[in-house]
């Protein structure tokens, strides 16, 4: 079932790709150019209708394209007759009407229902240059026109950035929505929630591996924090590490050859390396503090961490080939859940100020920090999306706590669990 529910969606066409002079806008700050987008809904290529997948699929696809910040979307209200029409090739649109709107890009679309199959078609113009941009088609079910919708938005972003977008990723999570802290997994937009474990106890820290075949988690369920690795598709978990005490916030490296994590089995909480079969292979950190919390560098040559060896808990980054550690962060008393970019030249994390917690970010090298997230509550435990574009945290500025995702300049949050239940340490896992 878990396998039938995560199957990638076969793409039976791949349209030639060009890009627009807009592939030099900045994804890293959006809102400051965006480009006017004429979004048309799906028509039917057979003349039998389906308002719900066009609706659906219009829902998912401006959702993910808004939360981009990259475009402004053209007032549906306004569109014009060529709207109606079907128009999948540059010479079946009606360019002038676009541009008489302001829009400098268009997408338009078809589906059909094929037997029990369904198919849609997208494409994206360039209504400046009157040329087709790039355009796909994608056969499925109709149950599956949701990740219909985000494979389009990745595309499109891709052909305008030159970068495929995250939205056909997941997010684990950790809910008590069942009584116990379980781990779960959902849409990037939070929708068709997944419960992965039945534990029955509590669940902490999960984290994908880097091709995003496993999750590594600590589960208290042996009434003992250890470490777990679980098998998207097949299901299948076993214990990867459990040594006597902490066995907490395992990070795959991204050679998928060693685990880093927190061991307190020699009293002292600190950073070891272990095998992806569980024996330990090198202790990283050695101080009279309490370390945590790793999080590996893209190319795997460092690690960062917090420790309170200083004093107040801060981020340090440690070299895993010669031992050497440094401080990153010197402002604010408590830092924590350091999170590295997957471009490496930021790191975000959490500190306290004023008596609630707010994600930060800032370079590898210490330097250009800045605070992402104002207002009340704690805003906590930042992951970065795996392009890099976006960052997915828990907030409990509603009472309850649930998970938002912003971009990664702060601006565009939103939230993705309900309000019924306790949502926090989202991961998110890298493009299937």
């Amino acid at each position: 079932m878990l396998l039938r529910c995560l199957a990638v969606i076969f793409l039976c066409l791949a349209l030639p790709c060009t890009v627009l002079a807009a592939t030099e806008i900045e994804i890293s700050s959006p809102g400051e150019q965006t480009i006017p987008l004429g979004l048309t809904k799906l028509l039917s290529e057979q003349g039998t209708r389906a308002d719900r997948i066009a609706d659906e699929f219009d829902e998912v696809l401006s959702a993910d394209l808004d939360l981009s910040g990259l475009f402004r979307f053209v007032d549906p209200k306004s569109f014009l007759d060529d709207a109606g029409r079907v128009g999948l090739f540059s010479n079946q649109v009606n360019f002038p009407q676009w541009r008489l709107l302001g829009a400098e890009t268009l997408i338009k679309g078809t589906y059909h229902l094929d037997g029990d199959n369904l198919v849609v078609e997208g494409r994206l113009f360039d209504v400046v240059n009157r040329r087709l941009l790039t355009g796909r088609r994608y056969v499925g079910q109709p149950k599956d026109i949701r990740r219909m919708a985000h494979a389009f938005a990745d595309l499109v972003l891709k052909a305008l950035t030159g970068e495929e977008g995250p939205f056909s990723s997941r997010i684990a999570y950790i809910s008590n929505q069942t009584g116990d802290k379980e781990l779960w997994l959902m849409d990037v937009d939070g929708k068709r929630p997944l419960r992965l474990t039945n534990h029955r106890s509590i669940v902490l820290n999960p984290d994908f591996s880097p091709r995003g075949k496993e999750i590594l988690f600590t589960s208290y369920r042996a009434n003992n924090p250890d470490l777990y690795r679980k098998e998207i598709y097949t299901g299948k978990e076993a214990k990867l590490s459990y040594q006597p005490g902490l066995n907490v916030a395992g990070r795959m490296s991204p050679d998928e050859r060693e685990v880093a994590l927190t061991l307190s089995k020699d009293g002292n909480p600190e950073i070891y390396l272990i095998s992806t079969s569980g024996r330990v292979r090198k202790r990283i950190t050695d101080s009279w503090g309490i370390d945590s919390d790793p999080s590996w560098s893209p190319d795997g040559g460092s690690i960062a961490f917090v420790s309170n060896r200083q004093g107040n808990p801060h981020v340090f980054i440690a070299d895993i080939f010669t031992g050497k550690t440094t401080r990153l962060t010197t402002r604010g008393k408590y830092n924590a859940t350091p999170a590295w970019s997957p471009k490496g030249d930021r790191i975000a994390f959490t500190r306290q100020e004023g008596g609630r917690f707010d994600i930060y970010t800032i370079k590898s090298d210490g330097t250009d920090e800045r605070r992402l997230t104002f207002g009340p509550g704690n805003s906590e435990h930042p992951r970065w999306s795996p392009d890099g574009r976006f960052i997915v945290y828990s907030w409990d500025k509603d009472g309850n706590r649930a998970i938002y995702v912003m971009r990664a300049d702060g601006t565009g949050s939103r939230r993705l669990t309900s309000l019924d239940s306790d949502c926090r340490h989202p991961a998110w896992s890298p493009r299937w």
